[in-house]
């Protein structure tokens, strides 16, 4: 039986089909191989309302990512984790049980050249991913692994930050597929303890151009912070608090319970609707 989640096309399609109920969306981050068992936290995110799941390819020298995230790189790496052991786990993940979220896998452009582009979407697809992030390949080079990514059907997201120009911003927005990544602020990831002021102007840029989901990510730690970012994106990425967490020894169960809590933050759609206040 076909994979729904395997689709082409299909990240879009499912972060659409729940943001149009009125649903904010959720994708919670974890750094591929950073323990033993370690995609029974993917098995915790979906359980928790992930509408998407973040798997992070660690890699050596992740300039965008702020402490945390660095060291569940290096844990990860220490471990012995690489993108194949990551995706080969992943897929036996795939047979033996469909998560009902996709999968959107996130590195940086070194490991995708490492093997080739089309082989490293062909391996992506394999394991049962349905999206890529590469945070450090500017829309202006990103022709070759856009035109090969969607060969492979591979959705290929592009990011968006408060500095990006006006007509940038449009092509990005344009060429992006499944969501665009809106960075809410200049600088690394990890936990803040507030939502950066410009995230709602970003939101707001990004909105003007298309109707393509936004993902707000960068910085969103806590409810209060998901709460004020559902405002204005259709949702958030939320990385650095649970890699922390991670980190601190909390397992699948700790990480449900702390997701149901952002889960409930951001609503959950119609049926909140009928029954709580409005979004």
């Amino acid at each position: 039986m076909t994979n729904p989640t395997l689709a082409a096309g299909a990240v879009e399609r499912h972060l659409r089909a729940r943001r149009d109920t009125g649903r904010g969306l959720l994708m919670p981050y974890v750094t591929g191989g950073i323990t033993p068992g370690w995609t029974d936290y993917l098995r915790a995110f979906a359980e928790a309302g992930a509408d998407a799941i973040e798997v992070g390819l660690p890699f050596s020298d992740p300039t965008l990512d702020g402490v945390t995230i660095q060291q569940a790189s290096e844990t990860a790496l220490a471990r012995g984790a690489s993108t194949r052991r990551i995706l080969a786990d992943l897929a036996d993940l795939a047979e033996a049980r469909d998560l009902g979220v996709p999968l959107v896998a996130s590195t940086y452009y070194n490991l995708v050249l490492h093997d080739g582009p089309e082989a490293f979407c062909a391996a992506l697809r394999r394991a049962g991913v349905g999206g890529l992030i590469v945070p450090d390949l500017p829309v202006h080079e990103a022709d070759e692994l856009t035109d090969v990514a969607a060969a492979a059907g591979i959705e290929l997201v592009l990011l968006a930050s408060p500095a990006t120009p006006r007509p940038r911003l449009a092509e990005i927005s344009r060429r992006s597929r499944g969501f665009v990544y809106a960075v809410s602020l200049m600088g690394t990831t990890g936990e803040r303890a507030a939502l950066a002021a410009s995230a709602a102007e970003l939101t707001e840029r990004i909105r003007r151009v298309t109707d393509r989901p936004v993902l707000l990510g960068f910085g969103i730690s806590t409810p209060d912070q998901a709460r004020e970012a559902g405002r204005y994106a259709d949702g958030v990425v939320v990385g650095a608090a649970v890699m922390r967490r991670v980190l601190d020894g909390a397992g699948p169960d700790d990480l449900r319970a702390f997701l149901t809590t952002l889960r409930r933050a951001l609503g959950s759609g119609s049926e909140d609707q009928e029954c709580d206040a409005p979004r």
